[in-house]
């Protein structure tokens, strides 16, 4: 019996190398371009501990679980952390970032993550980038879930080190992930002598068997399935056209929001900081929200989850990333809410009005996207 997906052709190291290209070209950045054959969190500790070290101190923006880890993995390595807690609901203000940097003139990093998937907020990424780069700081950035639903510009911004997830916006595999890194980081992590070397964490491997070599052997074992996945996800970004992409993102939120508003519930990020990948949602004091979205896809199979972590039980997620940024994914997941918020008498709108109401916002944001 065979099977596709068994015994993959071996990937040579030269279209490895293009790759590489392609992904920059997508990013529009200078920056080196690795692509660790990990998920995403990996490259993100790598930058971390590669960064961090004993006498360093770094700011970093606590936004939810993945800006919390951030932090955490710096101070493992020995940087005195100084964190920024956001306020619900909301984006970190930058003046607050300003203000901490004033206060605190030994910071040498500024680690932030740009958009928020567990909480549906969307942090000021140029302003955060701007104050960091005056104040002579290294910008670690976690662009995981905002790359291709936002715009990412890593060369405007002076980004340091950014992680990409292909698995969010990109709709691409999990199994293999994106780091950009900068001349000025490379040489912060040689500088530290207690940066990986020798490691599945070291970003300092890469540089010496890939981006200083004659790049004839990718480092470690190549996995053909997640470097063909994500040759297909970017060829298939590529057919669409970036702007396509990030339409249909922005497009989803709209649609979203507007459709929630009219079954009754308000959104959890306020408009201003509101990310487009996911859709976050208060449900009502009397309403669990892991039972609500358990009760929505039991019965529709729709793209519904509840929170993560302190929002696991007053938060429902509307996941409209990738390949889900489509109407008939927020439309089939406003149906499923609305009628699990009937079925326990919780429901404060209309369905059909929320219906109407998200395909009229879908269409007012494909035409204000129009040249």
């Amino acid at each position: 019996m065979t099977n596709p997906l068994l015994d993959p052709p071996p990937i040579p190291a030269a279209r490895f190398e293009r790759l590489g290209r392609a992904v920059a070209s997508l990013l529009q950045t200078r920056l080196d371009v690795v692509l660790p054959q990990a998920e995403a969190v990996l490259p993100l500790e790598a930058a971390a501990r590669g960064l961090g070290r004993v006498g360093v101190a770094a700011l970093n923006l606590n936004t939810s679980p993945y800006g919390a880890a951030i932090g955490h993995w710096l101070r493992q390595a020995g940087a005195t952390v100084i964190g920024i807690e956001a306020e619900p609901h909301r984006a970190v203000d930058p003046e607050a970032i300003e203000r901490a940097l004033r206060t605190n003139p030994e910071i040498s990093i500024v680690s932030f993550v740009h958009v928020e998937a567990a909480s549906g907020v969307c942090n000021d990424a140029p302003a955060i980038t701007a104050l960091a780069r005056e104040h002579g700081a290294l910008v670690l950035i976690d662009v995981v879930a905002s790359t291709g639903a936002h715009e990412v510009r890593l060369d405007d911004w002076d980004v340091d080190v950014a992680v990409i997830g292909p698995q969010k916006a990109l709709a691409g595999p999990a199994g293999i992930s994106i780091a950009a890194v900068s001349d000025r980081a490379w040489r912060a992590m040689s500088d530290n002598p207690g940066a990986p070397r020798g490691s599945v964490l070291s970003l300092l491997d890469w540089k010496q068997r890939w981006v200083d070599s004659d790049k004839s052997v990718i480092p470690g074992t190549p996995s053909p399935l997640e470097i063909l996945a994500l040759e297909a996800a970017l060829e298939r970004v590529s057919a669409e056209g970036l702007q396509g992409v990030q339409r249909r993102h922005r497009a989803s939120a709209a649609a979203s929001r507007s459709g929630a508003r009219a079954l009754g519930l308000t959104p959890y990020a306020r408009d201003a900081d509101a990310a487009v990948v996911v859709t976050t949602l208060a449900v009502p004091s009397s309403t669990d929200a892991r039972a609500l979205a358990e009760r929505a896809r039991a019965d529709h199979h729709v793209a519904l989850s509840s929170g993560f972590g302190e929002l696991a039980s007053t938060v429902v997620r509307i996941d409209h990333t990738g390949q889900r940024a489509r109407l008939g994914v927020v439309l089939g997941a406003l149906g499923a809410l609305g009628a699990a918020l009937d079925s326990s008498s919780e429901l404060n709108g209309s369905i059909p009005a929320a219906l109407e109401a998200a395909a009229r916002a879908w269409s007012a944001e494909e035409a204000r996207s129009l040249p």
